[in-house]
């Protein structure tokens, strides 16, 4: 299928405003020895949390949140790991798991603003854009489709284009782009945002603000076949 694409607006940020919620502060400041967390004013925890963290050496602090946000998914050796490498490295981009990035992002942003600096600074991208497909088309605009639509109007240096070209050209499944894409979604009949590091996607990886995209989707077996 074919979707005509207008990209409206790229933009960096180096913290996406939506991922930490107070309830992950309080719990958070109470992880940092703050007294009476739950009493903070909504709009002061923020700024009480990061100069709670400020209290703590760097990788004492990294930890801390990590093991608070990923102790599910890691064990105590590799976040104790990441909690030293991401003092030096890159490491929601370098990780070799990339499900894990987006949380890994966040994380290093509020140590990176804490500390002012003494981690290394990360960025996002946040695309505004609408996809119209050229068929009728009724069904959910997924981030494999987004991605796989993208491919003809970003850059031949983009690091998806030439990890995934397969991947993006035929129709073999994309599942990485689940993870590559943080965020995606809806805000129109077909206006939509996307949200992912600008290791994957920048503002100067767009060739064209509008332009045609094809999207090959793999055929779904048919249950009477088998």
């Amino acid at each position: 299928m074919k979707f005509n694409i207008t990209i409206k607006k790229v933009t960096t940020v180096e913290e996406i405003a939506e991922y930490w919620q107070h309830q992950d502060y309080i719990k958070l400041l109470e992880l940092f020895n703050f007294p009476d967390a739950a009493d903070v004013k909504p709009e002061s925890l923020k700024e009480m949390l990061q100069m709670a963290i400020n209290d703590f050496e760097p990788e004492v602090a990294a930890r801390i949140v990590l093991d608070y946000k990923l102790s599910e998914r890691l064990n105590e050796d590799q976040i104790h790991q990441v909690s030293n490498d991401m003092l030096i490295d890159k490491i929601s981009e370098e990780y070799p798991e990339i499900n894990l990035h987006y949380d890994l992002y966040n994380i290093n942003q509020l140590l990176f603003k804490a500390y002012n600096g003494k981690f290394p600074n990360t960025k996002a991208t946040i695309v505004d854009f609408s996809m119209v497909c050229d068929d009728d088309f009724d069904e959910e605009i997924t981030k494999e489709m987004v991605l796989k639509s993208f491919r003809s109007g970003i850059s031949d240096r983009n690091l998806i284009k030439r990890l995934f070209e397969e991947q993006m050209t035929t129709d073999i499944e994309f599942e990485k782009a689940e993870f590559i894409l943080w965020e995606l979604s809806k805000k129109g009949e077909a206006d939509y945002t996307l949200i992912t590091s600008a290791y994957w996607l920048s503002k100067d990886d767009f060739t064209a603000a509008e332009f045609e995209g094809e999207c090959l989707l793999p055929e779904e077996v048919n249950e009477d076949d088998n």
